[in-house]
């Protein structure tokens, strides 16, 4: 059954983000008190009395705006109206009614179509500010309801007339999962273009400001009868200490991404090589144990040669060494060039993440890499003895190794068995972990703990 679907307007600072993260239960959209924070549009699923329906956030609009980001903003708020089934048109009871106000209602009586909208006045934090909600009731629509987002106050009011207002349907139910991929890269790397470019269409906006996306925003992208889930993400930046309030929230917000995701979609700019703040990203996605996939953007910007793929990504693997595990794509999301490969690399990846390898099979080529390649002791240390492994975990793929001295196994011997363990069972673009631990006559107890390979 389709959900009903709900969409939050009103001009900037009237609290929009604050009410949608009120409405589904958690801190999905960034929240600052300055001006126009919020710049696409995102959506979360809300319930009230057994029924659910998508409330959709919008930036804030000037309906009116002809050119720069207040235009962008503009024409997507008319693409969020253009699929909705109800409006909350939300104003500000302390700032009284403006002639922006004004202007977003006449909008309105245009734009919505068959869509019912309900008038609420935010920021009435106690009775004295109720009162100034009939102010309102001169833009011409049925009711002015006071509320609070901040505080909760009047909510529960306002979606019982929601409900009143949304068409039949809307029983709980749950999303498809799908797989969730966060495409992550520093700020003007291409990520919101890359979205776009995927499904064909303009969902999220696309400025060459850095750091135009301040939101993690999930879209859903249908493939060959399957679903995936992208994150596009505000641009990764390094010292979250030093940043202001809202890019501290975008920033963590798209860590938080990445935990939530499955794969990792590694933005570069190919016109810019990798730089520092490109190697602490990509650190973050091997911390994360997420499946990756290195795109080259902007490739159709770089002069080339036949070498010059060839070089760049040499420069690449040596530079992220530590994610030479993660296939590489030379991109353009401008141009859409090699764009279609990628959702078929992103199943194949999730694939490779949740494979097993069986018991008897690890185990011989444990062996045979023990006899070929055995690992050292050093400066005093007995080495140590591998005599088994086995499977413990998925995505990303876990290995419990039992042996006599586990606390000499090397990082570096872990790498080598990490390779021939991907190479031999197909776990390609997937980081591998170990556990080692002290193999006895008795219970294996814990010799050493989790260890990337």
């Amino acid at each position: 059954m389709r959900l009903p679907v709900v969409a939050i307007v009103g001009r900037p600072n009237v609290g929009k983000s604050t009410l949608f993260n009120r409405l589904i239960g958690r801190r999905l959209a960034v929240v600052d008190d300055t001006p126009g924070v919020t710049r696409d549009r995102h959506a979360g699923l809300a319930e009230w009395a057994g029924r659910s329906f998508y409330v959709v956030d919008t930036g804030g609009w000037n309906p009116g705006a002809a050119e720069g980001m207040e235009a962008l903003i503009a024409e997507q708020v008319r693409q969020a109206l253009a699929e909705c089934d109800a409006v909350l048109f939300l104003t500000d009871a302390r700032e009284g009614l403006q002639p922006l106000d004004e202007e977003i209602s006449r909008a309105l009586h245009r734009l919505a179509g068959s869509a019912r909208v309900l008038l609420l006045v935010n920021k009435a934090d106690d009775e004295r500010w109720e009162t100034h909600a009939h102010e309102f009731e001169a833009l011409g629509w049925t009711d002015a309801l006071p509320l609070s987002a901040a505080q909760g106050r009047g909510i529960g009011e306002a979606l019982d007339a929601l409900l009143a207002a949304l068409p039949p349907g809307g029983s709980l139910v749950e999303p498809d999962d799908g797989v969730r991929v966060a495409v992550l890269g520093r700020p003007n790397v291409g990520k919101s273009s890359l979205t776009n470019a995927l499904l064909g269409r303009e969902r999220m906006i696309v400025d060459p400001t850095p750091g135009t996306t301040r939101d993690a925003v999930d879209v859903p992208v249908r493939w060959h009868g399957k679903t995936f889930w992208l994150i596009d993400t505000a641009g990764l930046r390094h010292r979250l200490d030093r940043l202001p309030a809202f890019e501290f929230y975008a920033s963590v917000r798209s860590i938080r991404a990445l935990e939530r995701s499955q794969v990792a979609l590694f933005l570069l700019d190919a016109t810019a090589g990798v730089t520092r703040q490109d190697q602490r990203i990509a650190s973050l996605i091997e911390e994360s144990g997420r499946s990756v996939m290195i795109l080259v953007n902007k490739w159709d910007l770089v002069a080339k040669d036949d070498r010059t793929a060839l070089e760049f990504e040499e420069q690449v693997r040596e530079a992220l060494s530590f994610l030479d595990y993660a296939p590489l794509l030379f991109v353009s999301a401008l141009t859409a060039q090699r764009v279609s490969k990628i959702p078929e690399r992103i199943f194949a990846l999730w694939e490779a993440a949740s494979g097993k390898a069986g018991t008897g099979a690890l185990n011989a080529l444990l062996a045979r890499a023990v006899e070929q390649t055995p690992p050292r002791g050093g400066r005093g240390r007995p080495r140590p003895k591998l005599l088994y492994a086995t499977q413990t975990g998925t995505a990303p793929p876990t290995f419990t190794l039992f042996a006599r001295h586990p606390e000499c196994v090397s990082a570096e011997y872990l790498r080598f068995l990490g390779r021939q363990i991907r190479e031999r069972f197909d776990f390609s673009g997937t980081p591998i972990r170990f556990q080692v631990r002290e193999a006895t006559g008795r219970t294996p107890k814990r010799g050493g703990g989790g260890r990337r390979s």
